[in-house]
């Protein structure tokens, strides 16, 4: 590798996907290809519309070729960011439009796609939205691919990596990286993947979620990295502790080597509690569920040894496509997990469309919306969405409780409904699972005309008035990441305003353990399925507030298993009971801190944020 620079740098950024990652650094460089504009005689329009119908092909090519080598047990977000790569590509306004420009403005094919790829970018941008700004980046992703197919170029990821002794592995850098360049380059024999660092991105962006999928641990926005770090550089990727170590001491990198041991026992260790039943040190029973969004998903709950899903987030089969999933395809989708789980509990939430969660303008249109309709309202976290998008149109939500009632023959199927505010709206939803029961009789079709129909509690109205919902419930899920945002009125995916968004903030801590509470007393189960049920920090104080179900991302189930066995409902309810006395969010972390050390093993300190879910909101 030749001599190792001694800098010893240490760069700050966001760590994802929690481990620790030693390699050599690959830079992988922006593209800063030359765009050449000129303008063309009419004879040689056709010639451009070609070199952009190619370059189009060819990225095409390159696309399907990576969703044909994707392993069957891939993650399914893998697989939906090749898919949405793919229909960006295929969207009239990207490969149709820069043509016209060819055509009417007589100017070159690569100038035209620039034109068209900024006018797009303004488009988004000027929606004050974080979800269009993703999408922003995702055109501009798909776009430097054709560039760069334009240019004569080579994707990318197609750059050699440096040239790695025996069992060492390698650390992309790069300012962005998109996913289908990591997934090329975690495909190649030559290339044994470690982690990622970005200059760009945060929690909820493309590279976090693909991170968490793929288990690779990652650190993003770190500013400067590329300046700091040299191509072949020994680098440690601390995610946990959220920072970059260039060429570290020797004794500094048998401390991380030893550490990345120790993080193997561990995991090994917690793969032995897979088959136990979780319960306290007291003998009290708790059951662990899992959150999916997919139905290839299911497979990770099981494999986690999760005791059911406890929550389904159905709107991904409505997202990034044109035309909406139709009754057989979502019953085929609910069923396969309903089969895989084997009897054990499935909740379904309908769908929760809306805010940062939308369909395409297609599939809008589809539902009778005009142009823009849904997209432009002033503060989507608070418009059209969940439970009001749904009976907003009755068609799209029959059509989807039908599938749900149907799955429901094949297992233990719930539905979930979301963010409910009012009375009427439970009532108006049981109404349609009636008329949606009724049609599947005319049919003939089978369904399970007992299933249990709970309500998610994530609009403090619902929590405070919870009494007047619990008659008409069978069961309740709190949605702890919207609870928080709604209560608190801040925007979590908002930089300027998300170091206020607080999940021990007293308030928030009283309506959840009101909300677990009234739920005893009415002998209604009660989960939490938000991020903080995976936050092992957390477990004692929501098991002293009575939560007896949790449900989580399949990846942190194990050590939230773990944790509970070290715990008590005693001391516990004890340790509840002063955080929920106390008004000082700094006093609330001491206790939890403090609480944290008894048992076997300390978990992480108690964060200043909540984290925020990878894809959606609960």
């Amino acid at each position: 590798m030749g001599e190792i620079r001694a800098t010893g740098a240490e760069l700050r950024g966001n760590g994802v996907a929690c481990g620790i990652a030693i390699g050599r650094a690959h830079l992988l460089a922006p593209s800063e290809l030359e765009i050449k504009q000129y303008h063309v005689q009419r004879a040689d329009v056709l010639h451009e519309v070609a070199r952009l119908n190619n370059a189009f092909s060819l990225v095409r090519s390159e696309l399907e070729e990576l969703r044909r080598a994707l392993s069957a047990d891939a993650p399914g977000e893998v697989k939906a960011f090749l898919d949405l790569h793919r229909m960006i590509l295929d969207d009239s306004l990207l490969c149709d439009a820069p043509r016209d420009l060819v055509r009417t403005r007589l100017i070159n094919a690569e100038w035209a796609l620039t034109i068209q790829l900024e006018e797009l970018c303004r488009q988004f941008d000027a929606i004050d939205d974080p979800y269009f700004s993703s999408r922003s980046e995702d055109v501009r992703q798909v776009v430097e691919r054709v560039l760069r197919r334009l240019a004569g170029a080579r994707p990318a990821a197609a750059a050699l990596p440096p040239r790695l002794e025996e069992g060492e592995r390698l650390v992309l850098v790069a300012h962005d990286l998109a996913p289908a360049d990591v997934l090329q380059l975690r495909e190649r024999a030559d290339v044994n993947l470690a982690g990622l660092v970005t200059e760009s991105g945060g929690a909820t962006s493309h590279m976090a979620i693909l991170s968490r999928s793929l288990g690779l641990p990652a650190l993003l926005g770190v500013v400067g990295a590329r300046e700091a770090v040299a191509e072949g550089d020994l680098v440690v990727l601390d995610s946990d502790g959220g920072r970059l170590i260039v060429n570290p001491e020797p004794s500094l990198l048998e401390t991380y080597r030893q550490r990345i041991a120790e993080q193997g026992l561990r995991r090994a260790e917690l793969r032995k509690l897979k088959g136990r039943l979780s319960r306290t040190s007291d003998g009290i029973p708790v059951q662990l569920l899992a959150n999916i969004e997919l139905p290839e998903d299911a497979r990770d709950a099981l494999e986690a040894g999760a005791d059911g899903i406890g929550l389904f987030r159905s709107e991904f089969l409505f997202m990034n496509r044109d035309e909406l999933p139709s009754e057989d395809e979502q019953f085929e989708a609910y069923a396969r997990v309903a089969r895989s789980m084997k009897g054990k509990p499935v909740v379904i939430r309908t769908l929760d469309i809306g805010a940062d969660k939308v369909l395409t303008s297609s599939a809008r249109h589809s539902l009778g919306m005009l142009p823009g309709d849904g997209i432009e309202e002033p503060n989507p976290a608070l418009g059209l969405r969940a439970i009001r998008y749904c009976l907003a149109f009755p068609e799209l939500f029959l059509t989807q409780l039908r599938a749900i009632l149907r799955a429901s023959s094949q297992g233990t199927v719930r539905i979930l409904v979301p963010m409910l505010a009012h009375v009427h709206e439970i009532e108006e939803a049981t109404a349609f699972v009636v008329r949606a029961k009724e049609q599947l009789k005319e049919r003939r079709q089978k369904f399970d005309a007992r299933i249990a129909v709970g309500g998610m509690i994530e609009v403090p109205a619902a929590a405070l008035t919870l009494s007047a919902f619990v008659s008409r419930l069978k069961f309740l899920s709190l949605g702890t990441n919207d609870l928080i945002q709604y209560t608190l009125a801040i925007d979590r995916n908002d930089s300027a305003v998300a170091h206020l968004y607080d999940h021990l903030h007293p308030a928030v801590l009283h309506l959840i353990h009101r909300t677990i509470r009234t739920g005893e007393r009415a002998r209604l189960p009660v989960s939490v399925c938000g991020e903080m049920a995976g936050d092992v920090a957390l477990a004692e104080l929501l098991l002293g507030m009575g939560l007896r179900q949790f449900s989580m991302n399949p990846s942190q189930l194990l050590t939230v298993k773990q944790r509970l066995f070290e715990l008590s409902t005693r001391t516990a309810t004890r340790l509840a009971n002063r955080v929920l006395r106390s008004h000082d969010p700094v006093e609330i972390r001491r206790a939890l801190e403090r609480g944290a050390t008894n048992g076997r093993t300390a978990p992480r300190p108690v964060s200043t944020a909540a984290p925020v879910s990878a894809r959606v909101s609960p």
